[in-house]
């Protein structure tokens, strides 16, 4: 599929088969595009968890309102992100670049976040939202629906999956077969709305 098509086909659907599976083949596709995803310094932050216990689904259904894609969608993903990531043998993150750059980069990490909170926490979110574009577009393109879900509550979904004290959930992301349509799209504001050129009036 184009990637035009594919944004423009991306819709949030809330109905799936609940019958379908996704092929191990096809999560590790979806997976394998996710990783491809632009993180800052490609320090890789973003932390995916593949929920596939039925029991654990079913809580996370219960912590998310009910809301049936949680366990009607053939795959749920819970994007979560390491705050300490840039700390964390940061060298890694660089060990196919030349020397110089690497070097470069990984010594830059450390002063770049230290001590700033809101930067970690904010650079988390970022990556959480452009891997998730990332695994919506894919999904699409592979022929599937997907939902991004922020309609749950956190703590109790970060205390199901164990989530480590230094990570953060972004959101929730279902993917699977739909079976009924998204709602019509509201409408889009017109692009003088949202796009400013140089400078706020």
């Amino acid at each position: 599929m184009d990637t035009f098509e594919a944004i423009a086909a991306r819709r949030a659907v809330k109905h799936y088969d609940p019958t379908h599976r996704l092929s191990e083949d096809e999560i590790a596709q979806l997976m394998q595009a996710a990783v491809l995803s632009p993180t800052s310094f490609n320090m890789q932050n973003w932390r995916f968890v593949l929920v596939r216990d039925p029991q654990v689904r079913r809580r996370i259904r219960a912590a998310a309102s009910d809301q049936a894609q949680v366990t009607d969608a053939s795959l749920l993903l819970v994007l979560t992100a390491d705050l300490k990531a840039w700390a964390r043998e940061p060298a890694r993150y660089w060990t196919e670049a030349p020397a110089a750059v690497s070097e470069v980069l990984v010594n830059w990490m450390g002063p770049f976040y230290d001590g700033k909170d809101q930067l970690q926490r904010d650079e988390a979110m970022r990556s959480c939202g452009l891997a998730g574009q990332t695994i919506m577009l894919a999904a699409k393109a592979m022929g599937y629906d997907s939902c991004p879900m922020i309609g749950f509550d956190p703590e109790q979904v970060a205390e199901i999956i164990n989530l480590p004290p230094d990570h953060v959930i972004g959101f929730l992301v279902v993917v699977g077969k739909g079976i009924e349509p998204a709602w019509p799209r509201g409408g889009q504001l017109p692009l003088d709305a949202v796009v400013v050129t140089d400078r706020f009036a």
